[in-house]
């Protein structure tokens, strides 16, 4: 069958055949996938990605300073730039998302959405995770436009003003010290206590003349015109901000991987080594929906964690044939 796939930014499509067995696939259009994409065609592997979300979390970034050899950058520009360089090296790209993913004799055989089915000897499983969100009034509305998942990418847009950060776990936590480089104030709305380990909750303390803590709180709703302007507390409280940091946690996109006995942590989270193997020969996985370095989940790593695990599918696809 022939499918006709867009590729959005980059204004071209191409024609991509399925009936082919591939050496690689990978389930997932981010950092990790795109990278591991670029490696399999450098190994020369035949090589497919799929991903409904061009770019992952990063897109929802609009400033991207930390990314070694662009100054700033725009998280979907980075990210146009990591598809734009796996097509030079010819990997297809399919614009759908996986369903399941089944093990025939020595190949896999992945259904999509738009119930296509794909064949591959290898599989890397880079699917990310998502973000818990609040689900309060203007949470949507004013993401990017103040809302924010992700100190490490956007303190430095806060410099000299209020912000607040919602959660009270070592993320949290971490994130409101982080913030104390940049804001004058920091709010930290807390729904019942601080969970934080001893290490973060003796940093709040240092930086309590920065940070506020509301513990037994919520956000009921937050507020604006062209941009966050406060939030609305459960308690009747108004409390005017600049910026929203929501740390409440994310989710990994793993399901997929139960179907074919894919060990997964207690969080959800792929077990992997540091070869990025899964305990299922030929499945390997990269990035934030990895059990490894839970606590710096950033482009750079996922990134070099998609070159590690197509290093991998490519030794192993060698040791196969």
């Amino acid at each position: 069958m022939e499918v006709n796939f867009n590729l959005g930014s980059l204004g071209k499509s191409e024609n991509l055949d399925l009936n082919q067995v591939f050496d690689l696939a990978i389930i997932g259009s981010g950092p990790a996938g795109y990278s591991a994409a670029i490696y399999g065609r450098r190994y020369e592997l035949n090589t497919i990605v799929i991903g409904k979300e061009h770019g992952g979390m990063i897109t929802e970034t609009n400033l991207v300073e930390n990314y070694p050899g662009f100054k700033e950058i725009s998280g979907l520009e980075l990210m146009n730039r990591f598809k734009e360089h796996a097509l030079k090296f010819d990997a297809k790209i399919l614009n759908d998302t996986i369903v399941e993913i089944k093990k025939e004799e020595n190949h896999f055989i992945l259904r999509t959405q738009n119930n296509e089915f794909i064949k591959s000897k290898t599989i890397i499983i880079a699917t990310g995770t998502k973000r818990r969100q609040l689900n309060a009034p203007g949470e949507k509305e004013f993401l990017n436009k103040g809302v924010s998942y992700c100190a490490i990418c956007d303190a430095p847009f806060y410099k000299g003003k209020v912000v607040g950060v919602v959660g009270g776990s070592d993320a949290a936590a971490s994130s409101a010290v982080q913030l104390t480089q940049y804001a004058s104030k920091i709010y930290m709305f807390v729904r019942s206590k601080v969970r934080a380990e001893p290490y973060w909750q003796k940093l709040l303390k240092k930086n309590s003349d920065k940070i506020e803590i509301l513990e037994g709180v919520q956000v009921k709703e937050i507020f604006g015109d062209e941009k966050v302007r406060g939030v609305k507390l459960d308690n009747g409280q108004v409390v005017e901000l600049d910026g929203l940091f929501i740390e409440i946690g994310s989710m990994p996109v793993s399901e997929l991987t139960k179907h074919i006995g894919v060990e997964i942590d207690e969080k959800g989270y792929i077990v992997v080594d540091k070869k990025m193997r899964t305990n299922v020969p030929g499945v390997y996985a990269a990035g934030d929906v990895t059990n490894l370095l839970p606590e710096f989940r950033q482009v750079v790593v996922a990134a070099a964690q998609g070159a590690i695990a197509a290093h991998s599918a490519y030794r192993f696809f060698k040791e196969q044939q």
